[in-house]
């Protein structure tokens, strides 16, 4: 499912929409992931990509926050992921930042052929950092690989700034797809792989890392509600 832009008081209504009339396929965990950079970076592109399988042609900047779910398999797990593509103006960054909190993992993305963009990147893995869960888990994406010849940072320069921060990098393409299934299938696998070795606690309502099936026997709708989960027992779309 993919959601255009969207100002802070339509958020209520996903939530809504998704309760009542969008359950989707069952699935194991529920994590929530940000995507974050400079505006014109690619982010929606990418998002869109990941989520449709389709390139948007025709992109302007996102005001306040996008959003996708997309469930996906991890060997014999199904894992839904709950993505807010954030504005990367520095006017909205107050706002986005309210969409940071109990995110499980983050996608930096920054545009390979925009210096600027690189070189911002110590400010977004901050932010992530400061504002999301405590453990989360980081990619540092350089979108737009296919612009080779407009090319101003290097995959080696950035490699090493990623390995100096103890994140993983990988370079995509929104406009071929080239490597956008991977980078969420890999920052899904790192989220899973911490769950299962109980640095992150599926049971613990303060991050966007929920177990479907502990709570659907386990909590009326009324106990979900309070506690920030619809009826399939995922968090809630709505965070603030």
């Amino acid at each position: 499912m993919y959601r255009s832009p969207m100002e802070l008081r339509d958020l209520v209504q996903v939530y809504n929409d998704k309760k009542n009339k969008d359950q989707g396929p069952e699935c194991d965990y529920g994590f929530k992931l940000i995507i974050i950079g400079d505006a014109g970076a690619g982010k929606s592109s990418f998002m869109q990509q990941f989520v449709e399988g389709k390139f948007r042609k025709q992109s302007t900047h996102t005001i306040g926050v996008e959003f996708g779910t997309k469930v996906i398999a991890l060997g014999n797990r199904q894992i839904k992921l709950q993505i807010w593509d954030t504005a990367g103006q520095e006017r909205y960054r107050a706002v986005t930042r309210s969409y940071y909190r109990g995110a499980v993992g983050a996608l930096i993305l920054y545009d390979v052929t925009s210096r600027d963009s690189y070189n911002n990147l110590p400010t977004w893995l901050q932010d992530a950092r400061e504002q999301a869960w405590k453990d989360i888990s980081i990619i540092a994406v350089g979108n737009k690989r296919d612009l080779k010849e407009e090319r101003q940072v290097s995959f080696l320069e950035a490699s090493r700034f990623a390995q100096e921060q103890d994140i993983l990098f990988l370079e995509t393409s929104a406009l071929t797809g080239e490597n956008v299934q991977d980078v969420f299938h890999t920052l899904a696998q790192r989220i899973l792989n911490k769950v299962e070795e109980g640095i992150c606690d599926p049971t613990d309502s303060r991050i966007g890392s929920q177990c479907a099936s502990d709570f659907d026997g386990r909590l009326d709708d009324n106990a979900r509600n309070q506690r920030g989960f619809c009826r399939c027992g995922l968090p809630r779309c709505f965070t603030g």
